[in-house]
């Protein structure tokens, strides 16, 4: 069986991001890790000083803050949430 190459021409895996949540009290970093597509992450939390050789090992440098949500309303939206907000909104119970 013949494998087609569906992956787009944007999609680069040597772009990596790091987006830092929060830093807490204990030394902890919560941050978003994703490779080729910032919107494509999985949610992480290490101590600062493997959360900083990892961004060395993975060549990012990180940045703050999440990214922008999308219309409301929209079919983006649906998607639009991660597990952190999840938690802080019990499960997405909003206004």
């Amino acid at each position: 069986m013949e494998q087609t190459n569906t992956t787009p021409d944007s999609f680069d895996t040597r772009k990596r991001y790091v987006r830092i949540r929060e830093e807490h009290a204990n030394g902890m970093v919560e941050f978003e890790f994703a490779v080729g597509e910032p919107h494509l992450y999985v949610e992480m939390v290490m101590a600062r000083a493997e959360f900083e050789q990892f961004c060395t090992d993975q060549g990012v440098t990180p940045t703050v803050g999440g990214l922008e949500d999308a219309e409301q309303g929209s079919q983006e939206h649906e998607w639009d949430w991660n597990l952190r907000a999840a938690r802080d909104r019990h499960f997405r119970h909003e206004p």
